[in-house]
């Protein structure tokens, strides 16, 4: 499937694990202009999974995305989270007399995802911490939501792959939208950037440096601050970022966005291998992921790509890709992206948000009746991250077959809100075997 985003984009030729899917999907659009919302009205109904700082600002912007949005169920693990999500949702002009969730579209628990889903929501965003990512998408696919997911896809490769089956064999009957949080394939100053280098504007691309180093996220607070009677299962989704079944270490749950990008660089055909560098430099208490991860990605054409991920205070920081090419080099920023050959390019500062812009195209695509559907790419550019994260984890040259058949599968067979929830121990480069 060609990636609607870019119209030079160009299927990838290796064997691709997706090949199949693209097939199906593309039959399906095809087969089917039937993409109904809200039956009988203007209005097209949001329900919001997973109610933090990014779930507001994702429903926030959903909703000013068209002027039938109109939020009207919500679901956390925690109601004081769903409470104060509320509230910020209320007071923001331009859209608060959009949010109409009654008490009884407010639900709460490791099951409130499923009452959301159930409940009368045309489109569900999926933005709690990705560990959850596959069962939620999992369950909006089958009941033949629109969904905007959060990236990444998930934080194993088990748990990606069956996203990705959910997401096709429900899409293969009734398309909807699925739109992925890999916000910089909607930026403007990227967008433009992407599009010159796959016209060749650089020549052949021949290495790509990306970085994103930056501070912790969200340190792990020490065992003694842990509330009495607290329960192991809460105390771990309360600090979700420092555990790898929740979050998939800084690699997959923030720099992912550097890896996507480095794939969309080389036309999103994969890597056949990498190795990887990474560990930890600084205690962080209980939490069991890196500090830092440095992956080193080859193609067969021969190109090299480098990822330096890090995580570490009071340290130089930097979000910056860097291509390249036969004829000449160029450099992408967070809002701005130059190229230099024999003249200078470089794009004018963009006119909206991205963060805003993949709602727009979302709801636009909904309307319009011609799905967006990110899940392929989503899927791909996942699990390139965690092909490094695993190479970082082992100290073993990984290979693109070998994350298509891997076994890892960090999700608890049992999750209890109330129930124990052992910690695992931290990885050991050289020691910890590939799954």
């Amino acid at each position: 499937m060609t990636d609607q985003n870019d119209p030079n984009e160009k299927t990838p030729t290796r064997r691709d694990f997706l090949k199949t899917a693209t097939a199906t999907g593309a039959a399906a659009l095809l087969a089917t202009g039937n993409y109904a919302f809200a039956q009988g009205s203007d209005k097209i109904r949001v329900g919001l999974i997973g109610c933090g700082g990014r779930g507001t600002g994702a429903a926030a912007d959903a909703l000013q995305a068209d002027p039938g949005a109109t939020l009207t169920a919500m679901g956390d693990v925690l109601q004081s989270q769903l409470d104060r999500s509320l509230r910020t949702l209320q007071a923001q002009d331009g859209i608060k007399e959009k949010v109409q969730v009654a008490p009884d579209h407010m639900f709460v628990g490791l099951d409130a995802y499923k009452q959301v889903i159930a409940s009368d929501v045309d489109v569900v965003l999926l933005t709690t911490p990705p560990g959850f990512r596959p069962l939620h998408i999992k369950a909006a696919a089958a009941a033949g939501k629109h969904i905007f997911a959060e990236k990444p896809l998930g934080t194993d490769a088990v748990g990606v792959r069956s996203a990705l089956e959910a997401v096709k064999a429900a899409h293969a009957h009734t398309p909807r939208c699925f739109v992925s949080g890999f916000c910089y394939r909607y930026a403007e100053p990227h967008r433009a950037f992407y599009s010159r280098l796959r016209e060749g504007a650089l020549g052949e691309v021949r290495h790509i440096h990306a970085t994103y180093i930056t501070g912790p996220v969200k340190p792990m607070p020490p065992a003694s601050s842990r509330p009495a009677g607290m329960s192991d299962v809460e105390w771990q989704i309360r600090n979700w970022y420092n555990f790898v079944w929740t979050c998939g270490d800084g690699l997959i749950e923030q720099a992912c966005h550097s890896v996507d990008k480095i794939l969309w660089a080389m036309k999103d055909v994969p890597p056949v291998r990498c190795v990887a560098t990474g560990g930890r430099t600084r205690p962080n208490n209980e939490g069991n992921i890196f500090d830092h991860i440095d992956v080193f990605y080859e193609w067969e054409n021969g190109v090299r790509a480098t990822m330096a991920q890090r995580q570490i205070p009071d340290c130089f920081s930097d979000n910056t890709d860097y291509v390249i090419g036969t004829q000449g080099t160029g450099t992408v920023h967070f809002a701005a992206a130059d190229m230099m050959t024999q003249t200078k390019w470089q794009t004018p500062p963009p006119k909206k948000d991205m963060y805003k812009l993949e709602h727009d195209a979302l709801f636009a695509a909904i309307r319009s009746g011609k799905p967006i559907n990110d899940v392929e790419r989503m899927a791909r550019s996942t699990l390139a991250g965690l092909m490094g994260r695993m190479a970082a984890y082992t100290g073993a040259m990984i290979t693109w077959e070998q994350m298509l058949t891997s076994q890892e599968n960090l999700f608890p067979a049992k999750l209890d809100w109330n129930g124990a929830l052992a910690i695992a121990p931290m990885a050991v480069p050289g020691k910890t075997p590939f799954v």
